[in-house]
């Protein structure tokens, strides 16, 4: 049988790693749009960018006809989630989760645009906080085998830790959201990241057994970087989508600086570009491919007005050639180089860490002020160093530039 056209287009960007039923999903999406969802708790407060996977495959499900809900956990998030966690999640006030879902409904309608018909979000508190104990275990709690629950892997790796019998509620509430959404839209489709297979294949088999309607299930691949690291994550943390946990000239620089061999790959992934374009861009110069990545993510998550100043930043610190306005940039008082100020104090106040690593950084050649190289941590900084605006651009390794400006 013929894969569904929607399918393909996942299957060839590298979103498809299993289908509870393709050849019975696809067949359905032949038919006209099919409602689907994604799920994601908000147990902080922004989302990162690892999360964002099965939110760009809801927005080629989208354009190619098919309805997307952004489903936000305010009420799961209240157990959290056991699957791929070895150990429980920290419990959050309820006062807070309510304010990260607000927050995360907002980045999501940014990056996806509802418009309550072919893309909405939902919020699974409203069905499951004034939940009667009694009344779900009667209809849902005996549709569940504890045995077969075991099976699967989230449970699995957990019990070699410790599983918590609040956590191990977690798959009923999921299954459930499935069930409600597919009573309340006729939803039929859950997509998500393969950890989520457990809970979506038992959401399946509590709406056969429940309503006798058959429903399906899709997971992506867990992405890893070539290296081996998660993806999403830099030396700094998690690559958030709030700007005032991840600035955006970060969020920038950590697409400019992915492997080699992720460049294609991201970019099939985390952009919407033509794959033939993408394949003629990665067949050039590689730094340019970077550069075009780093653009073009930055501009679906920020804006194009954003990505434009992190693109013109990033040329003028590396090739002199962009706005120095637009680099990372840092206040030190005049007075202090007036002074002299030391090495390992201006990269403390400039670049941050701590004190040790501003040590290391010059001890080990990372440190440069003024496009010099200085290896001395006793090393005095003077107000010589300062253009006429009062400037000074200092580099922390090859990476990392910040533009001083001093008052």
């Amino acid at each position: 049988m013929t894969m569904n056209k929607a399918l393909e287009v996942l299957k060839s960007r590298g979103f498809f790693q299993q289908c509870t039923d393709v050849d019975g999903l696809s067949a359905l999406m032949d038919k006209g749009p099919v409602t689907f969802y994604v799920g994601c708790d908000p147990t902080g407060p922004s989302l990162h960018i690892g999360h964002m996977i099965p939110f760009f495959a809801l927005r080629h499900l989208r354009a190619m006809g098919h309805h997307g809900i952004a489903l936000v956990g305010g009420g799961t998030a209240r157990i959290g989630d056991p699957s791929g966690k070895t150990e429980m999640r920290k419990m959050l006030s309820y006062e807070v989760l309510d304010q990260n879902t607000e927050s995360i409904k907002k980045q999501l309608d940014k990056f996806i645009g509802f418009d309550d018909k072919t893309a909405f979000s939902a919020n699974n508190k409203d069905w499951l906080a004034d939940l009667n104990y009694i009344d779900f275990l009667r209809e849902i709690g005996s549709q569940f085998s504890v045995n077969k629950m075991l099976t699967f892997e989230s449970y699995r790796k957990r019990m070699e830790t410790g599983l918590s019998f609040i956590e191990f509620n977690y798959q009923l509430l999921q299954s459930y959201d499935y069930l409600m959404l597919h009573r309340k839209y006729n939803a039929c489709l859950q997509i998500g990241g393969d950890d989520q297979w457990g809970n979506i294949v038992a959401g399946i088999d509590l709406i056969r057994r429940l309503t006798g309607d058959e429903s399906y299930g899709l997971t992506f691949p867990l992405v890893t970087r070539s290296d081996g690291q998660k993806m999403g994550k830099s030396e700094k943390g998690a690559i958030f989508l709030n700007p005032e946990l991840t600035p955006v000239y970060d969020f920038f620089q950590y697409w400019r600086n992915v492997n080699d061999p992720d460049v294609e790959k991201f970019f099939k992934l985390f952009t919407f570009l033509p794959l033939e374009e993408i394949e003629q861009i990665c067949k050039g110069d590689i730094n340019a491919a970077k550069e075009r990545l780093a653009y073009e993510v930055t501009a679906l998550i920020h804006s194009k007005e954003e990505a434009d100043k992190a693109l013109s930043g990033a040329r003028a610190a590396f090739s002199g050639s962009g706005n120095k306005e637009h680099m990372p940039t840092v206040e030190v008082p005049k007075a202090d180089f007036e002074a002299g100020i030391g090495i390992v104090d201006l990269f403390f106040k400039a670049v941050g860490g701590t004190k040790s690593d501003a040590r290391r950084l010059v001890e080990q050649g990372g440190a440069v002020v003024a496009d010099q190289n200085i290896r001395d941590v006793k090393a005095i900084i003077n107000a010589d160093v300062l253009d006429a605006d009062g400037e000074v651009v200092i580099k922390a390794g090859k990476k990392k530039m910040f533009r001083v400006v001093t008052k």
